[in-house]
């Protein structure tokens, strides 16, 4: 009897498992971590309804990954058996590398570590234990497999990755602006010359495909509540490394990654990384409200209570006096020295480009053959409104 599982997922419906060593992946404890790691950090203080986790997101994005190779081999693409699952494997374990709440603390835990590097870890210490089985996924996702295509389905300009997470996340926010056409998009796929290519008839959806991930990011990823409480985030585990351990038990996977620095991505901590989650930060910020420390104290009451940083966004760089005269402010108000304010008193910057022309490449393929970068196409939105980057500065304080 053939192997079949089926997942209702509330995005596309049924989401079907097929494939044996698929199905233990994902009954795997590393995989299985991705349902306690929300997708979008934060933003459901914001959107309530963004409450989505990365498991939702890597199943839709295999989902998705399974339409885009069934197009292609109906379109006459040779598509192994074996190229088939490991292209499947990669989609499935491309974000298995994130710790909690995703992005917005990648740099304060791991430090220098990116989520792919350790996503690449996980997938190989996978391999390892299914005998070898990850092998074709480990290249692909490496961009070492000859068929390039392949990788570009997992990670390029046009990826299932973007197509999925902007689909779900506009579907958990109800942010209609985020809303793609992604059903076309991967009917108009199509292999040429080795290279993944968008057929002429789909123009207009990748650029509302581009439009959409552009509002989606000042609307939603980087709106100024958002980055303010994920900000707010940051400093609280910058403040707790500063104190050092605090009422804590020292065999925590937190504590290990937080006070000693003797930690890094290997092997030997791999089992210790995969058992932490949004769980153990969400677990710590309760137990230090109550910190002797005022700071770390009035910036977890402000996550827990949703009381959070007053964010504004700039123009231009904001000047150093109005730092320096809210800091005072506070250090008075709050009763900390001035040089603790800065955990309560600070600036950024917030960058977005909807498609950098020096950097990304999203081929149209015509049926005469020609091929041609999106920028390129007569009359193209993308080439005349959004090849620039938008940079916002942004201050955030204690109101």
């Amino acid at each position: 009897m053939r192997f079949r599982k089926i997942i209702n997922d509330p995005v596309y419906g049924f989401i079907t498992i097929d494939n044996p060593l698929i199905f233990q992946i994902i009954s795997h404890p590393y995989y299985q971590r991705l349902r306690r790691i929300k997708q979008m950090a934060l933003a459901h203080l914001v959107y309530p309804g963004a409450v989505h986790t990365r498991l939702h997101h890597s199943l839709g994005a295999y989902h998705l990954m399974c339409n885009a190779l069934s197009e292609l081999k109906a379109k006459g693409v040779d598509i192994t058996f074996e190229e088939d699952e490991g292209a499947k494997i990669a989609i499935l374990l491309h974000d298995i590398g994130h710790g909690p709440f995703s992005h917005a603390l990648e740099t304060v835990l791991f430090e220098n570590i990116k989520h792919e590097e350790l996503s690449l870890l996980i997938m190989e210490e996978l391999n390892h234990q299914f005998k070898g089985a990850l092998q074709i996924a480990i290249e692909i996702f490496k961009n070492i497999y000859p068929k390039k295509f392949l990788h570009q389905l997992v990670s390029g300009q046009l990826d299932v990755d973007r197509m999925d997470y902007l689909t779900r996340d506009s579907f958990f926010t109800g942010v209609s602006e985020g809303v793609i056409g992604y059903d076309r998009i991967l009917k108009m796929l199509a292999v040429h010359n080795g290279q993944l290519m968008v057929e002429e008839k789909a123009i207009y959806s990748i650029e509302k495909f581009l439009v959409s991930r552009r509002l989606m990011y000042w609307q939603v990823y980087l709106h100024k509540t958002v980055l303010g409480s994920e900000m707010m985030l940051v400093k609280i585990l910058e403040r707790a490394k500063q104190l050092g351990p605090w009422k804590s038990n020292s065999d925590s996977a937190l504590d290990k990654f937080l006070f000693d620095p003797t930690q890094t991505a290997s092997l030997k901590n791999l089992e210790l990384f995969c058992n932490l989650d949004d769980t153990d930060i969400t677990g710590a910020i309760k137990s230090w409200c109550d910190h002797p420390d005022k700071v770390l104290s009035i910036l977890c009451k402000g996550i827990t209570g949703r009381s959070l940083l007053k964010t504004k966004f700039e123009t231009g760089p904001i000047p150093q006096k109005v730092i320096d005269t809210l800091r005072e402010e506070i250090s008075l108000r709050v009763g900390v020295s001035v040089d603790d304010a800065s955990y309560l008193a600070f600036t950024g910057e917030a960058v977005n480009s909807t498609y950098d022309l020096s950097d990304e490449k999203i081929n149209i393929l015509f049926r005469d053959g020609k091929v041609l970068d999106i920028s390129q196409v007569d009359n193209a939105l993308i080439h005349h409104n959004l090849s620039r980057p938008v940079k916002k500065f942004y201050i955030c304080f204690l109101k």
